[in-house]
């Protein structure tokens, strides 16, 4: 039930996060974006302890990835503005 719980929540935050972002509320270069994908697909991924799905993990762990490289790029134009100040 946690599991489940976990990956209800994360879900939650990856839409959230695209609606912010399809409504112009949310850029995708604001590190905020890549942060929340990040975060919901780490839940949803912890939900597979309980129910395995294969693609349904593929998904997820190809989810991570790129969130991670999106963060990585934020983090690295925030610095680049700030040595540039």
């Amino acid at each position: 039930m946690l599991y489940d719980f976990a990956g209800f929540i994360g879900v939650a935050i990856v839409l959230a996060a695209y609606f912010a972002n399809q409504q112009g509320w949310l850029s995708s270069e604001d590190w905020r974006f890549p942060f929340a994908n990040l975060i919901g697909s780490c839940l949803v991924l912890l939900s597979f302890y309980e129910q395995w799905n294969l693609a349904a993990f593929i998904v997820n762990a190809c989810w991570v990835a790129i969130s991670l490289q999106g963060l990585v790029a934020a983090i690295r134009d925030i610095r680049e503005r700030s040595r540039s100040r």
